[in-house]
């Protein structure tokens, strides 16, 4: 038995989506556990981009994929992910959680107007819907997958809910230009198409599990977004740490035996909040045309910034991370010098701890180490430097990812040199051959 969880360590867009395809390939299952489309995990295949949102990012491997019950799915997005993957010739071999709930139209006006109302305060969402479909799970108005096929209990819950939702969203000043009968044909369509999937994936999946399968659990965003750990309010809306595999896909944590984490060589993110590291200067252009840092879900511009070390070591601690998997260290290569972050300055005191709430995080004044930059890669030699192995990288690089791992306190599992799944270095095979 190996199960395994990958979780992001920054503020999301770590590269989850070509880690997770390429642990996949030795994989059986691959389960995702929390979020909704307002993930984007991009993967790359011999030049090729494949845009994921809902789907695992196990989905080009042929690997069992599992949507479990912490996931919100808006089913439109799904099945769209489904149709482009079958036009690529691969039909893939998906179960849905009967316990996932489903996002509706009025979660996306309420998402609209709640960010509209909250003002200076707004937490930069997707407007996809995300936050208040939590909403409704946490207070219990909820709809799920087992909803959405039985046709006649979805209209009995939709009939009692609606006016609700039409007054919630007119009280924030939203609009509301949808009716209850567009909202029950649309919806019943995709429950038809959708049925044949949706199951008691967490029966399945622990069947695999006790069988001996090699298990993935795929995280969404970053620690710095989690609900209860991130930098709240600026976050995502459900818990996104390691612990959140347990309970969004239903697996004991005893059966858990490595915890991934994802960080890039350096730290971006979308949205609202702190970032004590952004840089506004012509290195942090470089650093974001270079590494494509654009939302994959709204394509957006990520802000952009050195390696922030308290907020890494912070997430380490949080999830448990065994190991870590550093992706991007090909877009800092050029540059004659890089930094770290290895603590803040916070009211004329050093900390290297990540203070609770962003007004503080605001407040913290990055403390540097000044670290020697690596060359470039010569085009297209990238996967040629990767197949002759970890020896064969700059000096230079292998003393940040050396100094990464102290300050950290985790060991380096995987190097990424570039996007696609040849440009990748394994330091140890969790999975084994």
């Amino acid at each position: 038995m190996a199960c395994m969880v990958i979780v992001g360590t920054q503020w999301g867009d770590e590269g989850k989506g070509k880690v997770v395809d390429y642990y996949a390939g030795k994989a059986d299952v691959v389960v995702r556990f929390s979020g909704g489309n307002n993930a984007g995990h991009t993967v790359v295949v011999k030049g090729k981009k494949y845009a994921f949102h809902l789907m695992p990012s196990g989905a080009l491997r042929g690997t069992q994929l599992i949507i479990g019950n912490g996931v919100v799915v808006d089913p439109k997005v799904l099945l769209e992910e489904m149709e482009m993957l079958k036009k690529e010739g691969i039909t893939p071999k998906l179960l849905i959680s009967e316990r996932a709930h489903v996002i509706f139209p009025y979660h996306r006006a309420l998402d609209e107007a709640e960010e509209q109302f909250k003002g200076k305060r707004k937490a930069g969402t997707t407007k996809r819907g995300i936050g208040p479909c939590y909403e409704d799970k946490a207070g219990r108005f909820g709809l799920r997958m087992c909803d959405l096929i039985n046709r006649e209990m979805l209209k009995e819950k939709i009939d009692h809910l609606f006016p609700l939702k039409e007054k919630q969203i007119q009280m924030y000043g939203g609009r509301f230009d949808f009716s209850k009968e567009q909202l029950l044909q649309e919806y019943n369509a995709y429950g038809e198409k959708l049925k044949e999937y949706v199951c008691d994936a967490n029966l399945e999946m622990n069947n695999a599990i006790n069988s001996g399968k090699k298990v993935l659990f795929e995280g969404t965003q970053g620690t710095m977004l989690d609900v209860d750990h991130g930098m709240y309010p600026v976050g995502t809306s459900c818990n996104v740490t390691a612990g959140a595999a347990c309970t969004g896909a239903g697996v004991s944590p005893t059966k858990i035996n490595e915890v991934v984490g994802l960080m890039k060589a350096y730290v971006s993110r979308v949205g609202e909040g702190p970032l004590p590291t952004e840089l506004k200067d012509e290195t942090g252009e470089y650093i974001r045309k270079k590494g494509a840092e654009f939302g994959t879900t709204t394509g957006r511009p990520r802000r952009v910034g050195w390696l922030d070390i308290p907020a890494l070591r912070y997430a380490c601690r949080i999830n448990g991370i065994s190991g870590l998997a550093i992706t991007k260290l090909d877009v800092l290569a050029g540059l004659e010098k890089v930094n770290i972050c290895t603590s803040y300055s916070l009211d004329k005191k050093t900390t290297g701890e990540v203070p609770p709430s962003c007004e503080l995080m605001e407040q913290c004044k990055p403390i540097y180490k000044e670290m020697k930059g690596w060359q470039e890669f010569e085009a297209g030699k990238a996967e040629e430097v990767a197949k002759k192995g970890y020896d064969a990288l700059p000096k230079e690089l292998k003393d940040y990812v050396a100094e990464v791992s102290k300050l950290s306190g985790a060991p380096a599992y995987l190097i990424s040199i570039g996007p696609g799944r040849e440009e990748t270095i394994i330091l140890k095979d969790i999975f084994g051959k």
